[in-house]
């Protein structure tokens, strides 16, 4: 396994707080699936690259994952799952960062982070986790963000998605203003519903208070020729319109 980002030392999401919002925003790509659009996507150099490991879902991942520039964190996304399974695709992918979409609970968060992960040879080498951790909170038009108390020792930054039938991708945004009254100051991802047409409202969001801690833009199905297939000259554009 590379070496990976020790989570007390270094953030993969750097962010200076005087930094002009616009330019120092990133962007994950989430739900790839097909090792040539990967490293095509990869030629556009977003911050981030989603794997999701889901069997329900049409983008889940079960191929393996290209070599890609160091410069691009590899996320895996998780649903429910068990420790061990997260486990193993962190040693199998060399992942940098998990994402949980699911109801875990923080002592689940907890004891991933506190997890170790073990060579097959003979249950030596012992080492602890040393990935970002990101927990999903999916909102439509209000959020009780007081049930974020739980998480704040336990994980590294928040995902804010939109709550629908299926966890992530379900296509449309949430209402935005819901994060004035955000109260934390761990960073997050703004997700759901991203593309083309909302970088009017992007823009707008950068420039408001309440993106203070937004750290990156996790963009998914509006930029998809299918399920998993990505859409280069479309992520091209947002890139370039958003100067990621």
């Amino acid at each position: 396994m590379k070496k990976t980002t020790d989570i007390h030392d270094t953030k993969l999401f750097p962010f200076g707080e005087n930094a002009d919002r616009q330019k120092g925003i990133r962007l994950k790509v989430c739900g790839m699936k097909y090792q040539d659009n990967i490293l095509d996507v990869a030629t556009l150099q977003p911050d981030y690259l989603g794997f999701i490991f889901h069997e329900p879902s049409p983008r889940n991942f079960a191929g393996f994952i290209p070599e890609l520039s160091r410069q691009i964190q590899k996320i895996g996304v998780f649903v429910d799952k068990e420790i061990g399974f997260i486990i193993d695709k962190i040693k199998t992918h060399q992942l940098d960062a998990i994402q949980l979409h699911g109801s875990e609970p923080p002592e689940f968060c907890d004891a991933l982070r506190h997890a170790e992960l073990v060579s097959a040879s003979h249950q030596k080498n012992l080492k602890q986790v040393q990935v970002e951790l990101i927990k999903v909170f999916s909102i439509k038009d209000e959020f009780n963000f007081s049930v974020l108390k739980p998480y704040e020792e336990v994980c590294d930054y928040y995902l804010f998605d939109t709550k629908g039938k299926l966890p992530g991708g379900n296509g449309y945004t949430f209402n935005w203003s819901v994060l004035k009254d955000y109260s934390s100051t761990k960073p997050f991802l703004l997700s759901g519903g991203i593309g083309l047409n909302e970088i009017d409202s992007v823009l707008s969001f950068l420039r408001r208070q309440e993106s203070k801690y937004c750290h990156a833009i996790d963009v998914n199905s509006k930029f998809e020729i299918e399920p998993g297939l990505k859409n280069i000259e479309k992520l091209k554009e947002f890139k370039k319109q958003l100067s990621f």
